[in-house]
């Protein structure tokens, strides 16, 4: 049997796969933190988008349950008020999951970091946006070798 960790696609601990996995909650964390109340608004309100309601009651003792429940059935977005008890392991937890669920959804926080003047100068968003770029070229790269496997006629 192969062992498994030698395989290209698993992300091992030491792989540059599995530290963007960590790092990139940790930190949209960061970002988070410093943000202003409307970009951390924002910020959750984007995390929140794929993810279940089962999924937010298991993750920060449902503390994101809370908010879709209380938005259910008007306006969607997450106000100031909801993000009082929001903490920096509540979005560590978020972002993880939002990006087990849809890596694409946290891919796409580079356009919102980079349209924000209050977050584009953050050190941790900069950072954010770089790894967020090399994760997906990364992932488009090993795709266009994936296609390019499929295209070969013999």
């Amino acid at each position: 049997m192969a062992n498994l960790a030698s395989w290209p696609d698993d992300p091992t601990p030491e792989s540059p796969e599995a530290t963007a996995e960590t790092a990139i909650p940790a930190l949209v964390a960061q970002v988070y933190e410093s943000a202003p109340a409307e970009e951390r608004c924002r910020l959750v309100e984007t995390l929140l988008r794929p993810l279940g309601v089962l999924s937010l009651v298991a993750i920060a003792n449902g503390i994101f349950a809370k908010i879709r429940f209380r938005n259910a059935g008007q306006d969607p977005g997450v106000r100031i008020d909801d993000l009082q008890n929001v903490g920096t392991a509540d979005m560590v937890a978020l972002a993880h999951h939002a990006q087990q669920v849809s890596v694409e959804t946290v891919d796409g926080l580079v356009q919102q970091l980079t349209t924000s003047g209050a977050l584009a100068g953050s050190a941790a968003a900069a950072l954010l946006i770089g790894l967020l770029v090399q994760r997906a070229r990364s992932r488009r790269g090993a795709q266009a070798r994936a296609d390019d496997g499929s295209l070969d006629p013999s």
